[in-house]
């Protein structure tokens, strides 16, 4: 039994408790969380382990390590591997090293295509589908509609959202961060918007007619957001999600550093300020992280060369309580509630029967204590934060998941 002493225990209704125990096994452990809350197991619907495949960039003991570090119970691995999970004998591969290496439970999507292309022929959906929480081409759009509806098609059928990273190649054009004001004041080719919404648009009418659970990764674009809205209340089954740095930073934030290097971009500041909306009033379900590490020399050539994507799984919860609740713009129960109750409800109608996340899942916080973000500290083998330096609150001290307590050195 653990025993969590003299905690703030977080609520919906926004209240707290004064102590928790929770049940373990043979051994026991009695945590002083004197001054300290404890709110349910964050839940990240979206990120990269890298593994198998990409080692050097990401290991699963690492990047679960980071997650349970950042407050996170459980997390869903997207498919961008070597191989990716595209046949049951790959996916087994992948789950070899989860069920050897995760520190907290790992549930991996399945790709939708073969070799996660974007195009040609589907993967092995229904060979996959009672060993995966869903299935997407995450890093890749999908960028036939007959095959996205095909897809949808067969997953409504299995019971399994499909992931989606909406994506229009041809609107591309050679572009790597946002095609606004900084883009155009310093020379770089910028990624427009319409390749973002212009292919949600498509998903979502198909989405429509096919009746398929259907998520939306990473949105980033106010367009998006007026999509999704629109389609939410028409009684499309969609959900979807944005991550920290859209919340946080727009294009005005951007410097000649890889770590603010990320697809989709950062966007313009009306773009934050619609997700921001967005996230407040249910648009946007959840909050994921987006965890995508690479290794140094990837990171240090600048936004043009530069590879795509930023860690996130340490950083989320202080720079989103840090930058979004001490100031008002967002109450602690609505973070609480993007970042753990409504993931979590989201997985667990993902998984159905044939998985299951931890039954019971926690995590300790201490929100007083300042602290500098120091990427050289971090478990995950990636650095590329934006976040690099920012004097935060909200440190995670223990995460606890089905009586086993990980706890943090404070001082890391």
């Amino acid at each position: 039994m653990t025993t969590l002493r003299n905690a703030m225990v977080w609520s919906r209704n926004g209240t707290a408790e004064a102590a928790l125990s929770v049940a373990g096994d043979d051994r026991t452990a009695d945590l002083d969380c004197r001054g300290h809350w404890v709110f349910p197991g964050f839940t990240d619907l979206h990120v990269h382990f890298r593994e198998p495949g990409f080692s050097y960039k990401e290991t699963i003991a690492a990047g679960s390590l980071a997650a349970a570090r950042g407050g996170f119970t459980a997390v869903c691995a997207m498919p961008n591997l070597e191989p990716p999970p595209d046949t049951p004998e790959h996916l087994a591969r992948e789950w070899e090293i989860i069920r050897r290496d995760a520190a907290i439970p790992v549930f991996p999507v399945g790709a939708i295509t073969l070799g996660q292309k974007g195009a040609g022929s589907l993967a092995d959906l229904r060979a996959m589908a009672d060993r995966v929480c869903g299935f997407s081409d995450d890093g890749r759009g999908v960028q036939d509609g007959g095959l996205m509806q095909t897809a949808m098609e067969l997953a409504k059928e299995l019971d399994k959202p499909i992931l989606s990273h909406c994506e229009d190649n041809s609107l591309l054009r050679g572009g790597y961060i946002h095609d606004g004001a900084y883009a155009q004041a310093h020379g770089h080719r910028g990624i427009c918007s319409a390749s973002e919404w212009v292919p949600l648009a498509r998903d979502l009418e198909l989405a429509r007619q096919t009746g398929c659970r259907y998520h939306v990764c990473h949105v980033s674009a106010k367009e998006s957001v007026s999509l999704i809205r629109q389609a939410k209340a028409d009684g499309v089954r969609v959900t979807a999600e944005t991550a920290p740095h859209y919340l946080l930073l727009c294009d005005e934030d951007l410097q000649e550093d890889g770590r603010f290097k990320m697809n989709p971009p950062l966007r313009a500041k009306a773009d934050r300020d619609a997700l921001r909306e967005a996230l407040a009033d249910g648009t946007i379900d959840v909050i994921a992280t987006d965890h995508a590490p690479h290794a140094a020399a990837e990171k240090s050539k600048g936004l043009a060369g530069s590879a795509f994507g930023i860690v996130g799984l340490e950083t989320a919860f202080a720079v989103l309580y840090t930058g979004l609740v001490l100031p008002g713009l967002l109450s602690l129960d609505r973070l609480v509630e993007a970042m753990s109750i409504r993931p979590g409800e989201l997985l667990r109608g993902w998984l159905g029967s044939s998985l299951a996340p931890a039954e019971e899942a926690f995590c300790v916080f201490d929100l007083d204590t300042p602290y500098s973000i120091d990427p050289a500290r971090f478990a995950s083998l990636g650095r590329a934060t934006p976040f690099a330096g920012w004097e935060v609150r909200g440190r995670c001290l223990h995460t606890i998941v089905n009586g086993t307590v990980l706890s943090h050195d404070s001082s890391d």
